[in-house]
């Protein structure tokens, strides 16, 4: 797009100063000072997140591995991909592999990135990189202490039919999902 940067520039707001709300062991809640365009000053609220990794597993049958995994924050259990935060400066593929193993016990081969996804840009920094990969052999799991969920492999085009219906609600795994799909239509990503 031509001037793209230019217009990004109008719409820049300037951090002037800051400070910590919250430090958890997650999540870091920061309120900061900005000067607006129009040269007025505002508040911004934010989440700070390390960011995370996420992946479309298919295996030889054109079945994606999906997991059951209950969410605190709305009470209820969710159908997601298998996805885990990044730790450090940990390389988001490798990120990938890791959590798939931890998560899942899968390894995997053929992997492709999917780009990524911001899933709260009005409130949080956290990126989610997406990756689609082909099963390549079961292991053992080694879930976090305090982490449960279900596995189960699902016909990919049910998986996508459920996030277009809405029986997939997690942003993440309805990006990857469509994502993946046009990969595996055309054989490109992005």
């Amino acid at each position: 797009m031509a001037g793209k940067k230019e217009e990004d520039e109008r719409l820049r707001e300037t951090r002037l100063g800051g400070e910590p709300v919250f430090e958890g062991r997650l999540l870091h809640v920061y309120r900061d000072r900005v000067r607006l365009p129009d040269g007025r000053e505002s508040t911004r609220e934010y989440i700070r997140h390390p960011g995370a990794s996420a992946v479309v597993l298919l295996d030889g049958e054109g079945r994606v591995l999906l997991e059951r995994q209950w969410r605190y924050p709305l009470s209820r259990a969710f159908w997601e991909i298998p996805a885990g935060k990044l730790d450090g400066a940990e390389d988001p593929l490798v990120c990938a592999k890791r959590e798939l193993s931890e998560e899942t016990g899968w390894n995997a081969e053929g992997w492709k990135s999917l780009g990524f996804m911001c899933p709260g840009i009005g409130y949080s920094n956290e990126v989610i990189h997406l990756f689609l990969a082909r099963a390549s052999g079961a292991g053992r799991r080694h879930l976090d202490p305090g982490e449960f969920l279900d596995l189960e492999w699902m016909p990919f085009g049910d998986a996508v039919r459920m996030a277009l219906e809405g029986g997939i609600e997690d942003s993440k795994t309805i990006a990857a999902l469509f994502r993946a799909e046009r990969v595996i239509a055309t054989g490109k990503s992005r």
